[in-house]
């Protein structure tokens, strides 16, 4: 009778597990919003938390969301499984190249993606920005950090600028905005075959520093040289990572994880209320200022970050 009892309690139980992984994947295939994740790490983790707060927020339930990483869209896909969202979100570059050669016809939104990453995945993949296919940069507009060097450093006139094979591509759109700052660029130009630091030498015959993401000239094996020769030059930079100003930057300009999250949803909100995402690339609409107190007591500088950050905000208009 026991042994009766233990078969009946068990098949109840498998019979009880079956209805609800049949209840469940249903609602996961038709989640209206699929968001791929390029990893594990804190950045990633950030924004997705704060693109699934927002939708909360905006009335979108969570049985309405679906998470996954690379390996998981890839196995979607190699399956025939892959779902058929109103909308898809990749966060970091890895994402947004498997969202490129995703099948279906659900638009893609990716975000946490530089400039430079998202136009060469154009140019492999053979894609163009569209509202089926349109990023949110990670990069702050030039505009906004020449307005930035233009509040916190009032005096500066010459902005010294090194190019490498990605940042390159903006000058010609950062010397029109400089000129029209009243503003002159002390340039040079890294290639695999130059020195940084031969390149770095007259560009620190400025007033101020402004450093662009390009992987070829930051990067973890040359920032700390960077920095010090700039130091020894007085020549203040302003950066485009936090991480720079703990090492010795003065200022940097940045988009938190859980901002570009933010954003994002604002977007994918529009589309689920049948909006089309952008038909062009979007800049960030939020940013946070950090500043390195030590150095700018060195230089005689008294900068509040909070401050800088409300007068950029109010120069662009932004809530």
């Amino acid at each position: 009778m026991l042994r009766l009892t233990r078969s009946l309690l068990f098949g109840l139980l498998l019979g009880l597990a079956s209805w609800m992984a049949q209840c469940q994947t249903p609602a996961r295939i038709q989640a209206r919003v699929v968001i791929v994740n390029s990893g594990s790490t804190a950045a990633y983790s950030d924004a997705a938390q704060s693109l699934i707060a927002q939708l909360e927020r905006d009335g979108v339930s969570l049985y309405d969301i679906w998470q996954m990483d690379v390996p998981d869209l890839t196995a979607q896909q190699a399956a025939g499984k892959f779902p058929r969202p109103r909308v898809l979100v990749a966060l970091g570059t890895e994402a947004c190249a498997a969202l490129a050669a995703a099948p279906g016809d659900a638009p893609g939104l990716c975000a946490l993606i530089p400039r430079s990453s998202f136009e060469r995945l154009l140019r492999t993949s053979g894609r163009k920005a569209s509202a089926q296919f349109t990023a949110i940069y990670l990069d702050q507009p030039l505009k906004r950090q020449l307005a930035l060097i233009r509040l916190a450093l009032p005096q500066a006139q010459r902005v010294g600028i090194l190019w490498g094979p990605d940042s390159g591509m903006r000058a010609p759109q950062l010397r029109q905005l400089a000129g029209a700052n009243s503003l002159s660029l002390v340039e040079a130009s890294v290639d695999a075959s130059t020195g940084i630091f031969a390149a770095l030498k007259p560009v620190l015959d400025s007033d101020v520093l402004l450093a662009l993401p390009d992987p070829l000239v930051y990067n973890s094996n040359s920032i700390q040289n960077i920095l010090l020769s700039a130091l020894r030059a007085k020549v203040p930079m302003v950066a485009f990572s936090p991480a720079y100003v703990r090492a010795g930057a003065l200022l940097s300009l940045h988009t938190t994880p859980a901002q570009a999250g933010s954003q994002a949803a604002t977007l994918v909100n529009d589309v689920l209320h049948d909006k089309p995402l952008p038909g062009v690339t979007v800049e960030s609409n939020d940013f946070e200022v950090a500043v390195n107190a030590p150095v700018a007591r060195a230089l005689n500088l008294s900068l509040d970050a909070q401050a800088l950050r409300l007068e950029l905000r109010q120069l662009e208009r932004l809530p």
